[in-house]
């Protein structure tokens, strides 16, 4: 069975600490080629600290919040 992996790197204790990341647009795109690319069925785990740890994505774990910027 295949299966995607997104590596869930921690960069940081607070969003402004990480330095590179997708925009949804970006994310939407590249999910879009995958797609097309193989079995649109294909299950997708977060995989953690190098494969020691795994979770699932859920539209439970989805969230759009307000964050302030640093200045």
């Amino acid at each position: 069975m295949k299966v995607l992996f997104i590596d869930a790197e921690r960069a940081g204790y607070e969003p402004s600490q990480v330095h590179e990341t997708m925009t949804v647009g970006e994310l939407a795109e590249t999910f879009a080629h995958i797609a097309r690319t193989v079995d649109e069925d294909m299950e997708v785990y977060l995989r953690h600290d190098g494969g020691y740890t795994y979770g699932g994505i859920t539209s439970w774990c989805l969230e759009v919040e307000e964050i302030e910027e640093d200045e």
